[in-house]
């Protein structure tokens, strides 16, 4: 699994170039080839369907996971969600968790990022209920579950998470990318 990042995003459209960039350093591959959907809504390469990966985008940051096999990535702003949305999507364990954190939307964020990684990774999406979507509870590491692997990543404003089938990284490449000027 091979993970890349940027941030100062200023249009949607720069996820789709870190993707570009991480597929032809990862696997040689430019341009970037067609993208179509698979039933459930999970991207995928038409011409390339051994390779695998998932991108996700939130404010001005955009994370990518590229991989051998099905893998799902989110990165989410760390922001204060609706009042009541621990309750509804989370297990009991995960609702105890929570309590024990130091703060509550730092912790519940970095919780849902693993929530959307598991559902992009298995190629279904948020389809059942949230609160069912079984996930490690954070912490230091990769951590195998149900023979996935899962990996976190967090930083003062945004948290991330991934989760395939083999095991992440514990660094991530940043990229910069170029931002054309209007």
């Amino acid at each position: 699994m091979v993970i890349y990042a940027a941030r100062d995003l200023t249009c949607r459209s720069q996820a789709r170039d870190l993707l570009a960039l991480a597929v032809r350093e990862t696997w040689g591959l430019s341009p970037l080839p067609e993208i179509a959907r698979r039933e459930g809504g999970k991207p995928y390469f038409p011409r390339h369907e051994e390779l695998h990966f998932n991108l996700s985008h939130s404010g001005a940051l955009a994370l990518c996971a590229l991989d051998s096999g099905p893998v799902g990535a989110d990165v989410q702003i760390i922001k204060e969600w609706r009042p009541g949305l621990p309750e509804r999507v989370c297990s009991p364990a995960e609702l105890a968790w929570l309590e024990e954190q130091p703060g509550l939307w730092p912790a519940f964020t970095l919780l849902w990022t693993l929530k959307e990684a598991r559902a992009k990774e298995s190629g279904r999406g948020l389809t059942s209920s949230i609160r069912d979507i079984r996930v490690p509870l954070p912490g230091d590491g990769p951590v195998r579950m149900d023979g996935l692997w899962f990996r976190t990543w967090t930083g003062s404003s945004w948290a991330a998470a991934v989760c395939g089938h083999t095991q992440p990284p514990e660094y991530f490449f940043e990229k910069a990318l170029d931002i054309p000027t209007v």
